[in-house]
């Protein structure tokens, strides 16, 4: 079966796009291998609108995309603290960020 020439089934957005910032990122609308480049990304730009504290929504599932935020947000300087989300607020499934003043 050929596929069309404009259809990409590797990457369905060929040309980069820009998210609004906010306090919150959900990871689950990413591909796993660019986690750990949008976690950096995200939480410089959050840094840099002034943000305080970031929630970063990364599943509960087996724990990967878990301990891939967790060690960037442990080799980032600009991060304060970091603890899972309270039990309301979708508990080990997300992670709330603190940043430094």
């Amino acid at each position: 079966m050929n596929e069309p020439n404009n259809l990409n089934l590797e990457n369905p957005f060929p040309e980069p796009f820009e998210l609004e910032i906010t306090d919150t990122i959900d990871l689950h609308a990413f591909n796993p291998k660019d986690v750990k480049s949008v976690v950096e990304n995200y939480l410089s730009e959050a840094y840099k609108k002034g943000f305080r504290v970031v929630k970063i929504i990364h599943g509960k599932g087996i724990g990967v995309h878990r301990e891939t935020v967790r060690k960037v947000l442990a080799e980032t300087a600009f991060v304060k603290s970091f603890k899972n989300a309270p039990e309301f607020s979708s508990s080990w499934g997300a992670t709330i960020v603190n940043f430094v003043n």
